[in-house]
């Protein structure tokens, strides 16, 4: 009789609960594409197949298995853009979040708080890992070497301080600055690595000794971004005082400056993608604008337009495919340009003609966003970080959230019904508190006396408004 009874119940298929099936269908799966391409690449290695054809992406969901890496298709930028939310963190005792980096096994993200901690998120599950205290004040920078064997961090004090990747600190260079270290950067071998501060100075450090080797001066107020060429020996700087300046770092002496923008730069980075040419350089500044500069001339090549008038607080190079540069803004908005795939209007029209095509080449091409997320945060982005693969993206801001974002699925009918797409996260967030910080549910009836009737002007008929029974 038992196995009879459970004969008959392996043959009766389960009737799922219907509350459970709508919440299913409520609740949509976020998946990344880590590793489903490379895994039918090595599967068909496996058989034999030494030829890896790429094909052609169709916009069906099926297709998503057939997705290569991110750089695959050269030319179809479009398909390595961030434009899907994958997950939201935070952490119980919320601090505005100042930077961030991807740790060197690629498995997780370090962010920094305003009250100095070290929270690490995996970065593959995107759930909490670890939280420490590290510095006594806001952590403003922190960047990891190129080997992967040490982290440097840097706070408002002007203190830095060496980490070995098991957060073992051991080593504190107390007063390395007069005001708060804005940005850490090591050079090509880690050998050196360059700190600028808001006391108008950057600083050129031997790493092995901890010493102060060079003192950079030449900018009148406080130096917000820096970064160092893997080729060139340059290194770059972006003060409040709206200038741009290249600087040797063997002789210490500026070497060039540029003075297109108007307000502060807020970030400037150069584009040390392996498989790019890598003589471009990005900044953002203040002025509502942000630029790529040709290295070579020193020029502006392509301006970087947003649909909001909004300042740009962060921007950063893809790691792998060199065409494809993202912006954030002090409005939350989150904006990816595709730089091989933009013609603007006044290029095309100036194609018909050969003088019209010499003006043109004098000038920045004004370039709108491949795609853009109005809501991505609801409060300015301060720092963003690509995966090491290039198929994730990592940003966090003043909002005190950290936000994954992945590629979509071709033919994904919701990819763009998302609160990042349509604001509802948004408008709720600013609908439902009011002036003093307090919240409320946002109906007007919940104030009104069941059984009166209130007039026009929101009061009894006759008496006028009264408080409490007013909409």
């Amino acid at each position: 009789m038992y196995q009879q009874r459970q004969q008959q119940q392996r043959r009766q298929p389960l009737q799922p609960n219907e509350d459970d099936t709508q919440d299913q269908q409520r609740k949509q799966k976020h998946l990344v594409d880590p590793g489903t391409s490379m895994g039918r690449y090595m599967i068909n290695r496996s058989l034999g197949i030494t030829k890896q054809p790429l094909g052609q992406m169709r916009p069906q969901i099926s297709f998503h298995t057939h997705l290569g890496p991110v750089g695959s298709y050269a030319a179809d930028s479009y398909i390595d853009l961030p434009t899907r939310f994958v997950h939201l963190a935070m952490n119980k005792s919320r601090h505005a979040i100042h930077a961030l980096k991807w740790t060197p096994d690629a498995r997780r993200v370090l962010v920094t708080s305003h009250s100095g901690e070290f929270t690490l998120w995996n970065g593959l599950a995107f759930n909490f890992e670890s939280i420490m205290q590290a510095h006594d004040g806001a952590i403003y920078a922190i960047n990891y070497s190129h080997s992967g064997d040490w982290l440097i961090s840097g706070d408002q004090m002007g203190t830095i301080k060496f980490w070995q990747p098991n957060f073992n600190n051991v080593n504190i260079l107390p007063g390395s600055h007069e005001d708060s270290v804005q940005d850490l950067v090591f050079s090509p071998n880690d050998s050196k690595f360059v700190s600028c501060s808001d006391d108008n100075t950057l600083k050129i450090w031997n790493f092995n000794t901890a010493t102060e080797e060079r003192v950079l001066k030449g900018h009148h107020w406080d130096v917000k971004s820096c970064d160092w060429h893997d080729e060139l020996g340059l290194i770059v700087s972006g003060s409040k005082d709206n200038l741009i300046k290249l600087w040797d770092p063997r002789k210490g002496e500026s070497v060039a400056t540029i003075h297109d923008f108007k307000h502060t730069i807020t970030e400037c980075k150069f584009n040390n993608t392996a498989n790019g040419s890598k003589r471009m350089l990005a900044a953002g500044s203040r002025d509502h604008s942000a630029r790529v500069f040709d290295l070579r001339t020193m020029k502006s090549v392509y301006n970087l337009r947003r649909s909001s008038e909004t300042d740009a607080s962060s921007l950063l190079w893809n790691p792998v495919n060199s065409n494809i540069i993202s912006v954030g803004g002090y409005d939350g908005s989150l904006c990816t340009y595709s730089l091989d795939r933009h013609i603007s209007e006044e290029w095309s029209q100036s194609l018909q003609n050969t003088s019209g095509l010499v003006a043109m080449s004098k000038s920045a091409i004004s370039m709108a966003p491949t795609h853009e997320m109005p809501y991505a945060h609801e409060k300015a982005i301060h720092a963003m970080g690509y995966h090491p693969l290039g198929n994730l993206l990592c940003t966090t801001g003043a909002d005190r959230t950290v936000r994954f974002w992945g590629r979509s699925k071709p033919g994904d009918p919701t990819a763009f019904k998302e609160s990042c797409y349509t604001g509802e996260s948004h408008n709720w967030h600013q609908d439902n508190h009011n002036g003093n910080g307090d919240r409320f549910n946002g109906d007007s009836n919940q104030n009104r006396v069941p059984g009166l009737s209130l007039g026009a002007n929101g009061g009894l008929p006759g008496l006028g408004s009264i408080p409490g029974l007013s909409s």
